[in-house]
């Protein structure tokens, strides 16, 4: 209807919302719960071992967050196109994606080869925590290719209308990661459930072992994706469509006006992100754990936000493409408050719920305490989380990158890691997390002002 013109009336403009959102929310939440498996099981091995992965967290945030952006300056083309009807330009910019992408993504590998070793050292880690974080973050980057083609193969298809099958491909990813990791983390034991005895084979690699579980879990997701994007999409199939997959200047400069922004967003926010984690790393190991476990706690509940900011992307990008603007807005309008609803929801889940959530990690009850606060202080911040992390979806899905992205960095910089580090001192771990509070608050206000002028 998007495609064709046809009106839509409120009702069917929130029902395609959240039957977009569904798909793309299952899969963010299993990205999540992909990270809560890594973390309970590598916590299980001590908190020396979570802070390994602690550690080096926003560093591999940084490299994520480079591919992601290499991806939507290509998706975001790919909703312009089909939503004009043009699925010829569509399947030209796949093609040319494929060729940039993995160019772009072996280049990443190699660098983060490179600094794996000094890495650790570089963000304040002892020697006890410093080798299984450069074996972590070692394997992370040789697994690059595999994340970005990840990454790109399920944007496009989400750009292009198709929430469902990426969706899937989230979940079946984290039942590998679960196979896979309980094979490679723990050594050969001997498990009883039911009063059955029985063996259950192990490599006993720890940190190591769960890095490889995630890179596996992700190169047999990449390889179905791929078959689907190639072989199935009727928007974008290749299989037997002849093409060139020669760069053209002009979809290469599209994707770089899109995802130049991003990626120098990312790369300044994850400084950012890697400068909180030097805050936090004088305060202790304990400290360190209970950071890394929040986080990925928290994620919990803003990841439904980043699945409606993709049904965002896509319904305001195929609008814009089918030259709808009056849509457009009203799409804008609906996500933003979808999104808003859903996120202020799971707060309340999550600060009721927050000491069993921090007890999945660890029985290490100082983590666990520390932990419990942070989430607690945070949970007052999701709403306005919600509106900055839609609002920026829609922006994307208009091509509109720059000012959102400096709008992020000034919020970052000039609010959240100038009061982490006036109050860290004095109040610890839970100083950086109201610092983060504070700073969300004021990001999801001035995006909904943003929001409100353009719109």
């Amino acid at each position: 209807m998007i495609r064709s013109g046809q009106p839509l009336t409120f009702g069917q403009q929130l029902r395609l919302t959240v039957i977009l959102s569904v798909p793309s929310i299952i899969a963010q939440l299993s990205a999540v719960v992909m990270e809560y498996i890594d973390a309970a099981m590598v916590g299980s091995l001590g908190a020396e071992a979570s802070a390994s992965i602690g550690l080096v967290a926003t560093t591999t945030w940084l490299f994520w967050g480079l591919v992601s952006s290499t991806s939507t300056g290509f998706a975001v083309q790919v909703a312009h196109c089909v939503g004009a009807g043009h699925n010829d330009e569509a399947r030209s910019v796949v093609r040319q994606a494929l060729v940039a992408a993995v160019s772009f993504s072996v280049v990443l590998a190699a660098a983060g080869c490179a600094v794996s070793g000094v890495l650790p050292v570089w963000l304040g880690g002892d020697s006890a925590v410093c080798p299984g974080a450069t074996s972590y973050f070692r394997i992370f980057a040789l697994s690059l290719p595999f994340l970005q083609l990840y990454s790109l193969t399920g944007g496009m298809l989400r750009c292009s209308g198709n929430m469902l099958v990426p969706g899937v491909m989230g979940g079946m990813m984290c039942m590998l990661d679960v196979v896979f990791n309980a094979l490679l983390i723990f050594p050969s034991r001997t498990l009883t459930v039911a009063g059955l005895t029985f063996g259950v084979p192990g490599a006993g690699l720890g940190v190591t072992g769960a890095a490889l579980g995630t890179a596996l879990a992700e190169a047999v997701a990449c390889a179905v994706l791929m078959w689907y994007l190639l072989r199935r999409s009727p928007e974008l199939r290749l299989w037997d469509i002849v093409g060139r997959f020669r760069l053209t200047s002009g979809c290469l400069r599209k994707a770089i006006h899109i995802g130049l922004p991003m990626a120098g967003e990312r790369v300044v926010l994850n400084c950012a992100q890697i400068l909180t984690t030097i805050i936090v790393a004088p305060l202790g190991t304990a400290a360190i754990a209970a950071n890394a476990f929040a986080i990925t706690a928290e994620a919990l509940c803003y990841m439904p936000g980043y699945g409606i900011a993709e049904a965002a992307t896509a319904l305001v990008g195929q609008s814009i493409g089918a030259g709808r603007r009056r849509l457009t807005r009203s799409f804008a309008r609906i996500t933003v408050g979808t999104g808003m609803a859903v996120m202020t929801l799971m707060a309340v889940v999550m600060y009721v719920l927050a000491p069993q959530m921090m007890a999945f990690f660890t029985p290490d009850e100082t983590v666990r305490s520390l932990g419990v606060t942070a989430l607690r202080t945070e949970a007052f911040a999701e709403p306005m989380f919600a509106a900055a992390i839609v609002t920026y979806g829609v922006f994307v899905g208009a091509g509109d990158t720059l000012i959102p992205c400096c709008m992020n960095l000034l919020s970052i910089w000039a609010v959240r890691l100038t009061l982490a580090a006036l109050l860290a001192p004095t109040m610890g771990l839970h100083g950086v997390w109201i610092a983060m509070c504070v700073e969300l608050c004021f990001r999801g206000t001035i995006f909904l002002v943003r929001l409100w002028r353009k719109y």
